[in-house]
């Protein structure tokens, strides 16, 4: 399976690189499934799903699937969106962190999300990643 957003683009909005709404606005559907790598180039997963902040508008959190063996046994990661750079060059998400790291990492099972708009849940994965947190929002 293709797992970059060219690769991903049903409508052509990216056959041709000098114009089109990429990279900076980009299709959602496009972007599930998109690698994700640290800047080691290590694989560190895959995007599964968008969080948005209903009041903003914005996307709070990109849902990272890491381990595991053929989708059995990944462990999921709600990473700030402000943690993930894209890297155009390669076509995938960059996220700056070490790969044995992700062991640490705030993380849950698909069959049990965490309540992603909990304050203390919330303030401890922006801390994590390093990245800033309001109470007021998401980003």
């Amino acid at each position: 399976m293709d797992t970059n957003y060219v690769a991903r683009d049903n409508f052509g909005m990216y056959a041709n690189g000098d114009s089109g709404p990429g990279p900076a606005l980009m299709g959602a559907d496009t972007l599930l499934g998109n690698d994700v790598c640290n800047k080691d180039g290590e694989d560190l997963g895959d995007i599964k799903e968008f969080m948005i902040d209903m009041a903003s508008g914005k996307i709070a959190y990109a849902v990272l699937s890491f381990g595991g063996v053929l989708g059995m046994g990944d462990k999921l990661f709600a990473v700030p969106w402000a943690a993930l750079a894209l890297d155009t060059e390669n076509k995938r998400f960059t996220l700056n962190v070490q790969r044995d790291a992700l062991k640490d990492a705030p993380g849950f099972d698909k069959d049990r999300w965490p309540s992603m708009s909990d304050k203390t849940w919330a303030s401890g994965v922006h801390r994590f990643y390093g990245t800033p947190y309001t109470s007021d929002s998401s980003d």
